[in-house]
């Protein structure tokens, strides 16, 4: 994977995610494939910041139903990035 944007997915926007900013930790969707030397480089080229520690999560997918058909949500991979402090990302304090 080279280009960042193809490792970040998306933000996570949620109550619990912006609780975690006043800590400096950030919440993302990432690449199921992406490690996370990956993910750390991505999210300090994209934002131009220094990631101090990088948790991740692997989602499992939930049973759902529409009608009959029964099937299950897409599998997903949450990486939460703990940032220097005096760092922020723009994106969440805006939201």
């Amino acid at each position: 994977m080279d280009d960042p944007r193809d490792i970040i997915l998306s933000p996570i926007v949620s109550e619990k995610s912006y609780a975690g900013v006043q800590q400096n930790r950030y919440s993302f969707y990432v690449d199921l494939r992406a490690n996370k030397g990956e993910i750390k480089r991505a999210i300090e080229q994209i934002f131009n910041v220094k990631v101090l520690k990088i948790s991740t999560i692997n989602v499992k997918p939930k049973p759902k139903r529409l009608g009959r058909s029964v099937g299950k949500s897409s599998r997903k991979k949450k990486a939460i990035v703990t940032l220097r402090k005096g760092d922020r990302i723009e994106f969440f304090e805006s939201v």
